[in-house]
């Protein structure tokens, strides 16, 4: 029996030691605290890679990549997402896991007495793996963040503009933060059929709560006011400050009202003593 047919041998005997061995020493090497049950994980993943890896060295045709290495790197990556953490904290564990793999399978490789080139082989393998668990960290962690990130975008545009009813025929519909386009369209494609579906008269529209608006923001403003017109309910302004004036002014563009009132109490007042 050759020298690296024993070596393949003794790979696929112990992975579990061997394993232990390169979480151990990369542990050693990186300034992280990382949670037990994470380096449990590491050390199960790196298992199943290093059996794979002493079956599959003799045969060069044969570059598959074991599916737990695939999964370890998406998990890797959806916990960074999950706990808002950077891909940076996982990209720089794999400088010092080469240098782990290279000592300790050059180590083996001699003492298992392997030529310069089938230990020359063996690190190009489990660089190839390597490289193949790092690109798909990368990928996964891409697709989740641009996944959270649309998802806490709606959940803020949802909550950018919620409808208050305060009497039968009377809704507040508070305008917050950043009056961006996507935030507009929301108001218009989801808010306003809700507050027709509600069967009000007043709508008064709170600005109170607005960082700022630009002079297309203004326009679209002045849209949502004449859609609530059209559709025979009364618009209120509240809340106005003066910045926010000056850029409608500047704009050129009327709003659909001339009821305006500083504060959403006084809209309130002024439209009690219209009902009564």
């Amino acid at each position: 029996m050759s020298s690296f047919t024993e070596f393949c041998g003794y790979i696929t005997a112990s992975p579990r030691t061997l394993a232990e061995q390169v979480v151990d020493r990369v542990l050693a090497k990186i300034d992280q605290d990382i949670p037990e049950a994470e380096s449990l994980r590491a050390v199960e993943m790196y298992e199943e890679l290093l059996g794979h890896l002493g079956e599959t060295l003799g045969n060069e045709a044969d570059l598959d990549v074991p599916d737990a290495l695939i999964e370890w790197s998406k998990k890797n990556a959806e916990m960074q997402v999950s706990s808002g953490g950077k891909i940076s904290e996982i990209v720089v564990r794999y400088p010092p896991t080469r240098v782990v793999m290279a000592e300790l399978f050059t180590e083996l490789s001699v003492k298992s007495g392997l030529s310069l080139e089938e230990n020359a082989r063996v690190i190009k393998r489990i660089n190839t793996l390597l490289d193949v668990s790092l690109n798909e960290t990368f990928f996964a962690f891409e697709r989740l963040q641009e996944k959270y990130e649309a998802e806490m975008q709606s959940e803020m545009i949802s909550l950018s503009a919620p409808v208050v009813p305060v009497a039968d025929d009377v809704v507040v519909l508070p305008l917050i933060g950043y009056l961006d386009s996507y935030r507009v369209n929301h108001i218009l494609t989801n808010v306003i059929p809700r507050i027709a579906e509600m069967d009000v008269y007043h709508v008064i529209t709170d600005f109170s709560g607005v960082l700022t608006i630009d002079d297309q923001t203004a326009e679209a403003i002045h849209h949502i006011g004449s859609t609530f017109s059209l559709m025979g309910i009364h618009v209120v302004v509240a809340g106005l400050r003066p910045d926010l004036v000056q850029t409608i002014v500047r704009s050129g563009i009327q709003l659909a009202t001339a009821d305006a009132y500083a504060t959403v109490k006084q809209a309130l007042e002024s439209l009690e003593k219209i009902e009564s």
